[in-house]
């Protein structure tokens, strides 16, 4: 009697090769998507009157609450101010928000992360102690505390979110630090008498830095919904100021009449928080010398 072990076995076998080639479809087609509304992102930044020449600022009671359409092309808000602009001006606020704090968290995380992977073991300790407490609370929450304690503003957000972010970093720079100050060629660089100063910044720090694009991509995104969280909440650019939270915060009166006035700043987010994150996992694998 023939089994039928093998025959069970193919379609199983076929069912797992159509769904590998479909998620190597669907990560082809999808790095090239997110890469296009990042560039578009960064035009929106740079200059947004080719995307929008309307004033994000003006009102007109007129138009007030009109839904999308010819003249107002994602509709107008409560004040009768252009959707389409307010969005593509609110790139600038949103972005520079995380894009500064994250630069800052990087900097100082990979400051402090050398210096307890180098520090004798007490410091790097009372480091490690220090970096462990900061990454039990969320960052959303640390942020809170911080504005709390500063105030708001712009200034203080976006150096809240980065004293959240900071331990991720430090962390990781911490452990690289380890690996590479017992690799042989550092040993050899103090064999040969060169300083401590020469071999850490000739030999340890650039060899630590590998992950870090990576984290700061993925960062980036984690980064603007803080940043966004805290303007919803009131703590950031104040109105009339374009930007996506605080865009949400004025919309949320009005989602029974203007569903617009929401969804377009809330898919603005979410939109560049996934591309973000596409292509930072889409840089991870190459990090990690997977195939794409």
């Amino acid at each position: 009697m023939t089994s039928t072990a093998p025959d069970l076995a193919r379609p199983a076998a076929a069912s797992g090769r159509a769904a590998t080639a479909g998620r190597r479809r669907a990560r082809g087609i999808g790095l090239p998507a997110a890469m296009g509304f990042l560039v578009v992102l960064g035009v929106a930044v740079a200059a947004p009157g080719v995307l929008a020449g309307a004033d994000p600022l003006a009102a007109d009671p007129l138009a007030a609450l009109a839904p999308p359409g010819p003249g107002h092309w994602l509709g107008a808000d409560h004040l009768g101010r252009d959707v389409l602009a307010r969005v593509v001006h609110g790139a600038r606020h949103s972005l520079s928000i995380g894009a500064v704090a994250t630069a800052l968290a990087v900097s100082a995380g990979v400051l402090l992360g050398l210096a307890a992977g180098l520090a004798p073991k007490w410091l790097d300790e009372a480091l490690a102690r220090a970096f462990d407490v900061l990454s039990t609370l969320p960052e959303l929450l640390l942020a809170l505390l911080v504005v709390a304690i500063t105030g708001p503003g712009t200034v203080n957000v976006t150096l809240a979110i980065a004293i959240a972010q900071l331990p991720n970093y430090a962390r990781v720079i911490r452990a690289q630090t380890f690996v590479v100050r017992h690799a042989g060629y550092v040993e050899h660089a103090v064999t040969f008498g060169r300083s401590r100063l020469a071999v850490t910044l000739g030999h340890v720090l650039p060899n630590v830095l590998g992950p870090i694009p990576v984290l700061a991509t993925i960062g980036l995104g984690t980064a603007v919904i803080a940043g966004s969280g805290l303007s919803f909440l009131g703590m950031g650019p104040q109105p009339p100021a374009a930007e996506w939270g605080a865009m949400l915060s004025e919309a949320r009166n009005y989602l029974r009449v203007a569903w617009w006035e929401a969804l377009f700043p809330g898919l603005a987010i979410t939109l560049t928080v996934v591309c973000l994150t596409v292509a930072g996992r889409r840089l991870q694998r190459r990090f990690e010398g997977r195939t794409p």
